[in-house]
């Protein structure tokens, strides 16, 4: 499905030439807010930065974080069957007065979906949840249940039109997961969502994205409300903020993008939905990011096994 984003920055492409950190991938065009897009192994153009919709509270309260967003530059909103706000996003797109061919719209399926057949389903409901007839990336949220079902709806969901690309989310969980998606795959995955922050800079898997065109994409990129504020409040990032004259928070978005990743950092906060774009203005030095590199110890805040994954997953979904 074509959008105005190929028209728009077709003209626009911006090439590097120099040696990309590891499972970045080459810009390949600017939003009009200066938001870097990543060309997908599928051709298909994504803004590296948007607003994550975990935990907003309700379709009202998402909408109201979306609008703001929206206003504010933003064009691409993550969110999720599992997080209940689907319709929120769905009505700020709506009522933003942006085009829907500029927003990119990430939604996941929930294991209790997965299946040939009831995948097909829950992606039409989904859609009427949106009230949208196209996402542009879908994931499937778990690596739990039946997702080679799933992911074959997925593949026709792309083909009948309705879905512009496919990702896989949390499929960190352990090399067979990974490994046997990507084996099953007619449609490989083009994003791959995981935690991913200077705390847990998680190279291995990166260095997997990467061996297969996939772009990484961060949730938790701050940190989350279990660390407790360790990002930003940790000395390394302070010093480097402070001589910026920008927020821990800013300093923390800047150096994803600058390692390549895309970022969905969530707020329902306006001033930090605002804050947080605010990060196209300046930029860190080499030594600056192997500061931040430094800071990496593979400490995830969120620590849930597998076991118990699978567990939640089963958890029924609200229509």
């Amino acid at each position: 499905m074509k959008t105005i984003w190929n028209l728009l920055l077709s003209a626009a492409v911006v090439l590097c030439g120099s040696v990309l950190p590891v499972g970045a991938q080459e810009d390949a065009g600017r939003t009009t807010a200066n938001v870097p897009v990543v060309k997908l192994n599928n051709g298909v153009l994504m803004p590296r930065f948007g607003l994550g919709t975990f935990q907003q509270g309700s379709d009202e309260v998402c909408k109201q974080s979306c609008l703001t967003a929206l206003r504010a530059g933003y064009r691409h909103i993550d969110t999720a069957h599992a997080y209940d706000d689907e319709r929120g996003v769905g009505q700020a797109v709506k009522e933003s007065g942006v085009p829907r061919s500029e927003v990119w719209i990430t939604s996941k399926l929930w294991p209790t979906e997965y299946g040939e057949g009831k995948t097909a389903e829950a992606i039409d409901k989904m859609l009427k949840r949106l009230g949208t007839d196209y996402i542009d990336l879908l994931y499937v949220h778990q690596p739990v249940g039946d997702f080679v079902g799933a992911w074959r709806d997925m593949e026709r969901a792309v083909e009948a039109g309705k879905v512009r690309a496919l990702g896989i989310s949390n499929f960190d969980a352990n090399d067979s997961v990974f490994n046997y998606i990507m084996k099953e795959a007619r449609i490989k995955p083009a994003v791959l969502q995981i935690e991913c922050h200077p705390y847990a800079q998680r190279v291995a898997m990166r260095e997997k994205a990467k061996a297969n065109g996939i772009q990484v994409e961060c949730w938790f990129p701050l940190g989350g409300a279990m660390s407790q504020g360790a990002l930003l409040k940790d000395p390394t990032i302070m010093k480097i903020a402070e001589s910026h004259g920008k927020s821990a928070a800013q300093v923390i978005l800047r150096w994803h993008i600058q390692e390549g990743f895309s970022v969905i950092p969530g707020a329902t906060n306006p001033d930090y939905i605002k804050e947080n774009i605010q990060i196209f203005d300046f930029k860190l030095t080499d030594e600056e990011m192997q500061s931040m590199r430094s800071l990496n110890k593979e400490q995830r805040f969120f620590n849930a096994t597998y076991e118990q994954v699978q567990r939640f997953g089963m958890s029924p979904m609200k229509d």
